[in-house]
């Protein structure tokens, strides 16, 4: 089209154009929103990455839009360093949702929903006083949170205390430098104001996130008041579950990283600066987010102060038990452990997208026989969201999208810490079960030994490939270090040199000698390495060529 689109308030005044162009805009009056925010805050949200844009932002979008809700999103980044304050500044705090549909079409949506940005780690103090103010109100509801299960890490790899964390433990609240301890802070200011009652939401994707941040809080109000720094009864405000609560939730939207396709696209409909730029931590930043159609967010429906209403943009309130059965229907059979499993193949095959590997009738068929064979015979149905319709969905529509630039390398980071629980909770239902045998199960064992074939950085055609991140790379990949391609490897050396990694319970979950699987898995890995082509081979013979042991 012609012309430029300038993506904050002054550009969004000519509304013509931008609907014009394809874009959905905000339905509501933003400054009277922005003003009802600031005076009387009601959601505050840690962690602006790219699901909170895609899905919760876009959520209290359409509640604004229906005027079901007054009040925006108060967003809080970790620091306003690496051009993230500049970035949300430059756009007046609004992004764009790209939404990609398996049908080849796409939405696009102006989000507006965002009132203000705050960053909890910053060198003016007016940022944390703005905190500090906003934790005092009464008004405030809930506090929700996307920073990765890593945010809420309290000790390091050996149980030690993160220096920072012991610091803060022995200073006062408002002298916190973890980002823990900052957010046990606020809540003492919350206390101090009067022991409001506040819900403390985790949204991000692991097993019993409100468990996790609890845990958290509670070890610095305790620490607090052992050493004498705060008032007794900050420990039984956090910790009674009268005033504060820790809902658990279960999450599932994939957005990928923001895509270079996509960024042309916007460019090309007029809007200029649109490519994504890196953190000095890493992290991908653009103005606008893509992601998947398909959304699920399950909260626990405990809300000591009340809450929006949610449940009219999808949200799905509940009680615990059925959020965790929704938890381990998605976790541990009908999406995560396909996701792994196609990373982990699609890296040795050398796929650069999850959905170009649903055209391969090998991956296709593992996955197909993971879900529905090996993995709903053990799924408790959760009430909510019927399991097969879930897993169909995933295999049908979700992986296949073609427009979807998800990866297989992205998808296989920290597989060492995801396969006990992806994988090892089947294995463990089997055991348990009167009617199921442990022995049946034939191709999660084949993930298993696929990944000891990936720790190898040696594709299917021999060359070398980088492996994602993972932090117990290094020492996973020795076990196998001494293995080559076309190498003949016999059982009983296979066993001699992966005894130690196959009976790590804390990798599968469960100790696969003691389980009697680790014969499969070596049997499976002695294979996967005969030569190059042999991950092929050995798809096509117990995948689809019915020769399963």
């Amino acid at each position: 089209m012609s012309g430029q689109l300038a993506l904050n308030e002054q550009g969004l005044q000519n509304r013509a154009a931008w609907e014009a162009a394809g874009f959905s805009l905000p339905r509501y009056d933003r400054a009277a929103m922005a003003e009802t925010t600031r005076k009387n805050p009601v959601w505050l949200h840690f962690g602006a990455g790219n699901i909170f844009k895609a899905f919760q932002a876009n959520a209290a979008q359409r509640l604004l839009n229906d005027g079901v809700m007054t009040a925006g999103i108060i967003a809080v980044e970790r620091s306003d360093s690496g051009g993230k304050r500049q970035n949300y500044e430059a756009h007046d705090n609004y992004t764009l949702l790209v939404t990609l549909k398996a049908d080849g079409s796409i939405e696009k949506t102006v989000i507006g929903s965002i009132a203000e940005t705050r960053f909890l780690f910053s060198n003016d103090p007016a940022e944390y006083a703005r905190l500090r103010e906003i934790f005092t109100a009464p008004s405030l509801q809930m506090v929700s949170f996307t920073i990765t299960e890593k945010g809420y890490a309290m000790e390091d790899g050996k149980g030690q205390l993160l220096p920072a964390v012991a610091s803060d433990m022995k200073a006062a609240p408002e002298n916190a430098e973890s980002y823990m301890g900052k957010l046990a802070g606020l809540l003492y200011e919350r206390f101090k104001a009067g022991a409001m009652p506040i819900a403390m939401v985790s949204m991000d994707n692991c097993s019993h996130n409100g468990d996790k941040l609890r845990a958290a809080i509670s070890a610095f109000a305790r620490a607090w008041t052992e050493n004498g720094l705060v008032a007794r009864e900050f420990a039984d405000y956090i910790e009674s579950g009268a005033k504060v609560s820790f809902p658990w939730t279960m999450i599932d939207k994939i957005t990928p990283s923001p895509d270079a396709n996509v960024a042309a696209a916007l460019k090309k409909d007029g809007l200029q600066d649109m490519d994504a730029s890196v953190t000095s931590s890493g992290t991908h930043i653009a103005p606008f987010v893509n992601a998947e159609e398909s959304e699920y967010l399950v909260i626990e429906d405990d809300f000591p102060n009340g809450r929006p209403a949610l449940e009219k943009a999808g949200f799905l309130f509940t009680n615990r038990d059925t959020v965790n059965k929704v938890e381990r229907m998605k976790v541990c059979v009908c999406l995560n452990p396909l996701h792994t499993a196609l990373a982990i193949y699609g890296c040795l095959l050398g796929y650069q997208k999850i959905s170009a590997e649903m055209n391969d009738p090998e991956l296709l068929e593992l996955v197909r026989r993971i879900g529905y064979q090996e993995g709903l015979p053990v799924v408790e149905h959760p009430g909510v969201i019927e399991p097969k319709a879930f897993l169909d969905t995933v295999l049908n529509v979700r992986f296949p999208n073609p427009f979807m630039p998800d990866t297989p390398q992205r998808i296989a980071t920290d597989t060492s810490q995801k396969l006990a629980i992806r994988f090892g909770e089947t294995v463990k239902a089997y055991i348990a079960s009167d009617t199921l045998d442990v022995r049946n199960l034939k191709l999660i064992p084949l993930v298993f030994a696929g990944w000891l074939r990936y720790l190898m950085a040696v594709d299917d055609a021999g060359a070398a490939f980088t492996p994602s991140p993972d932090p117990m790379l290094e020492s996973a990949a020795a076990y196998v270090s001494g293995f080559r391609l076309g190498d003949g490897v016999s059982p009983e050396d296979a066993e001699k040199r992966l005894s130690g990694i196959l009976s790590d319970s804390a990798i599968w979950g469960v100790n696969l000698v003691e389980t009697g699987l680790s014969g499969i898995v070596r049997q499976y890995f002695t294979e996967l390495i005969s030569g190059a082509g042999a991950v092929r081979a050995t798809l096509k013979k117990y995948v689809t060529g019915g020769n399963a042991q």
